[in-house]
């Protein structure tokens, strides 16, 4: 069994409080942590044929669904392609919605891998454009 794949652990938190009129208020709040598998060659992930051919494709194509997402975001255009993946409808509400988000862009300094590097810092290049309106 592979371990290659995107991870997304939410925790929600509900706080009921009574306000100065006494009535009761309900806080929720939810914490995303997500770590994004890399996106691969499929040559270079082996066994082109094989399942770990069809788990490279299919990072990659939520990979590319959550760049068209994040890319349409910060063009402000009318249709945003959330709905493509299951990936951008988790994570909705931290791109382009009434949450804070933070990302943290990995790289590596090794030269070997200043492709992926260069990928990585203009994804989080592009992200970090996005306009999210918090609410708290």
């Amino acid at each position: 069994q592979s371990s290659r794949s995107h991870t997304v652990f939410s925790i929600l938190v509900h706080i009921r409080e009574n306000g100065i009129d006494g009535e009761e208020m309900l806080k929720i709040g939810k914490l995303n942590l997500v770590d994004l598998a890399g996106s691969e060659n499929v040559s270079k992930a082996g066994n082109e044929k094989g399942i770990r051919a069809r788990e490279t494709v299919n990072i990659n194509q939520s990979l590319l669904t959550l760049g068209r997402v994040i890319t349409a975001l910060v063009e402000r255009t009318p249709h945003i392609p959330y709905r493509e993946s299951k990936l951008t409808r988790l994570l909705q509400e931290s791109l382009g919605g009434r949450t804070k988000t933070s990302i943290i862009a990995t790289i590596s300094p090794g030269h070997k891998d200043i492709e992926e590097t260069l990928s990585t810092l203009e994804y989080a290049h592009r992200a970090k454009n996005i306009q999210n309106k918090p609410e708290v």
